[in-house]
């Protein structure tokens, strides 16, 4: 596991719920990939996590990462909240069902195959990838806006 990528994701929703995209730079010295997408109905933080998911998905053998995320919902989610989660069936500190356990299970998986670290970067701060990452998402939804409004003119 000596090779180091690191993970750049951000999530964005116009309106949450709403449509929400998702941005993801992975970086492997000097060599780095650009991902992005979009969902209809969706909320900010499925697209956090979703970003993550896609960037970690995209590797194709185990790596030492290092993921940076301007989502507190996601770093904590994993780094805190997740062992109790699982500890006690799904169910948060106010004994309701975890929202989004369809992909906290998914990222689990994932983070099974890599060594992993979480890093929150306050968002909106001139963080280049970031903002890049900000910059792919909102892409992703004006495209699946102007492909929907296509397909609604047929």
């Amino acid at each position: 596991m000596s090779t180091r990528v690191e993970i750049y994701c951000d999530g964005a929703c116009s309106g949450n719920p709403g449509v929400g995209g998702w941005g993801t730079i992975l970086r492997c010295g000097t060599t780095e990939k650009e991902l992005s997408g979009a969902e209809g109905m969706t909320t900010n933080n499925r697209m956090e996590l979703t970003a993550a998911i896609k960037g970690l998905e995209a590797l194709t053998r185990s790596c030492r990462v290092v993921v940076t995320t301007d989502s507190q919902y996601l770093v904590k989610g994993m780094t805190e909240w997740l062992a109790g989660w699982i500890r006690k069936g799904w169910v948060n500190s106010r004994k309701e069902p975890v929202l989004n356990r369809d992909l906290w299970e998914r990222l689990v998986e994932l983070t099974k195959r890599h060594q992993v670290e979480w890093v929150w970067i306050r968002g909106h701060n001139g963080h280049v990838e970031n903002e890049r990452c900000d910059l792919l998402a909102r892409g992703a939804i004006d495209a699946f806006r102007k492909q929907a409004e296509q397909l609604m003119r047929r």
